[in-house]
């Protein structure tokens, strides 16, 4: 017995739990006063108020927070500068690795690694997405020098996705500093990235750069939104913060915890343009423009329309919505950039589309008003060829419902780039404004027909000439027209504009078949 008739095993027992309260209470620091001052001064918030922005309050249920670095050096490291856990988002569980920017500029070193493979492996193995808050300064020396950078505790059968026997899981990254080695390698790996404006996102920081190249870069001019987004390494730009987590919560609404599930379904809305609308939004004539973004309102859910990508190969519109509360991946050409033509930009962003909805079991609509494929040098050396055959044979082995509905034209290899019959959709529809082809009839008929107006002009002049063009022209565009199309089944019907949202939805359903409501594929457990 001690004084005061405590045990020696008590009073040890009580130092030891004020022990574990002070090594807590220093874990909770970040960088201190100093580190802390510093990183508001950037514009930033701390992580953990960032954590506190994204999660259901007091849900997050932190791991390794006690963490501290191999090499011990005299300034604290709380958590090796990262913070991991699981929490929630609107009542869903998910796995959370948030870089702490203001301890050594958030590098990463062994432990930091260590904290971050763990959180991704168990988020994975339990089947629940994971968010990625990026803001890191890359590797740390000499921490990850020489052999230590061999030998870093990083699993890539796990760091950049699930082993076969593990469905995905959704990954949604927010770029919320200068980003770069694992930040960058963790914005590489989501389905969904968003970046605050005044951000950047690249393998190695400028430092690096110009110590390597003898090349002096900013920021801004190395990974700055207008660096990254038009090669679709980000897909959201926004101005702050809290817009940057509102982005992550809304993106992963529409998906399931893990591709084992169903998406998850709301309360079905109208769509905030009536669908009797739509006849007035399209015109006729193949060469006016017009906003397919207008067409989309009439289909969708009112104020349920995500973009996804939306400054990347801008001449397809890619989006998340909902139809009758259902998710729903929309692919459109958008008429009002290069005519709504596919360039290898927007075979690309269409072919990471298609892959993200059917792994997370959310059904494809296809609205094509597609002259074709972008052709010429520039495109040709931008590996149109390839991203053609790569998108193609990506929507054909989709296993999602797939149905498409041929708004105004649809020509050539880009009718089949957006769904065609040889890709096998489930259902193709037409408006009766439809014209489908080989080619477009101005480059048709020069093709087709050159020697023969040649002819005729030499023979008989230009106004012979331009009176056998206007007749060409109207014999291709009856061909082109949807009648003939529907009349050997290569549509399933021709609609009108107003029943497009009833007829995509009910189609739809009946894709669904007996997988209605249910996961698309099973993985082993």
């Amino acid at each position: 017995m001690v004084d005061g008739g405590e045990s020696t095993a008590e009073v040890t027992m009580r130092q030891r739990i004020e022990e574990l309260r002070r090594r807590r209470e220093e874990s909770l620091r970040m960088g201190g006063e100093e580190g802390l001052a510093k990183h508001r001064a950037s514009g930033r918030l701390p992580v953990r108020e960032r954590i506190d922005m994204i999660l259901d309050p007091g849900s997050f249920f932190e791991t390794g927070g006690l963490g501290l670095p191999e090499r011990r050096i005299h300034k604290p490291v709380p958590g090796d500068a990262v913070v991991t856990g699981f929490g929630t988002i609107d009542g869903r569980r998910v796995g959370l690795i948030g870089i702490d920017a203001s301890v050594l500029a958030g590098t990463t070193a062994p432990t930091s690694m260590r904290k971050q493979g763990r959180v991704i492996e168990q988020a994975q193995r339990y089947g629940f997405p994971l968010v990625l808050l990026c803001d890191a300064d890359g590797g740390r020396m000499p921490d990850v020098m020489g052999w230590r950078f061999s030998g870093l505790p990083l699993d890539f059968a796990t760091f950049l996705g699930p082993r076969e026997t593990e469905p995905p899981v959704p990954r949604a990254a927010a770029v919320l500093g200068p980003s770069y080695g694992d930040s960058a390698l963790h914005a590489s790996t989501a389905d969904f990235v968003v970046m605050k404006r005044d951000s950047s996102l690249a393998l190695s920081g400028p430092s690096v750069v110009e110590a390597a190249l003898g090349e002096e870069i900013s920021d801004e001019e190395l990974g700055g939104p207008e660096a990254v987004q038009d090669v679709g390494n980000v897909h959201m730009v926004v101005e702050d913060e809290q817009a940057a987590m509102d982005a992550i919560a809304a993106f992963l609404s529409y998906l399931p915890s893990n591709a084992a599930q169903p998406a998850p379904v709301a309360p079905a809305v109208d769509p905030a343009v009536p669908p009797s609308e739509l006849e007035n939004i399209v015109p006729v004539g193949s060469r006016s423009g017009y906003d397919m973004n207008d067409v989309i309102e009439a289909i969708v859910d009112a104020q349920t329309i995500f973009p996804w990508g939306a400054a990347w190969g801008a001449s397809v519109i890619t989006v998340l919505a909902r139809i009758e509360g259902k998710p729903v991946g929309v692919i459109a050409n958008q008429p009002i950039v290069r005519a709504g033509a596919l360039d290898p930009q927007a075979l690309a962003k269409e072919r990471a589309f298609v892959d993200l909805c059917d792994t997370y079991n959310i059904p494809l609509l296809f609205l094509h008003d597609v002259p074709g494929l972008m052709i010429g040098r520039e495109a040709e050396r931008g590996g149109v060829l390839r991203g053609y055959e790569s998108l193609v044979s990506r929507i054909t082995t989709a296993r999602v419902p797939k149905v498409g509905v041929v708004i105004r034209k649809a020509y050539g290899g880009g009718h089949f780039a957006m769904g065609g019959r040889p890709t096998h959709p489930d259902f193709l529809f037409a408006w009766p404004s439809a014209e489908l082809g080989f080619m477009a009839p101005e480059a048709g008929i020069r093709t087709v027909y050159r020697r023969r107006m040649e002819k005729v002009r030499a023979e008989q002049g230009v106004a012979a000439r331009d009176a056998l063009v206007e007749e060409l022209t109207k014999e291709w565009l009856a061909e082109s027209e949807p009648w003939e199309a529907a009349a050997h089944l290569s549509l399933d019907d021709v609609i009108e504009p107003a029943q497009t949202r009833e007829v995509v939805a009910r189609a739809i359903e009946i894709a669904w078949g007996g997988r209605t409501e249910r996961v698309v594929r099973e993985w082993p457990r």
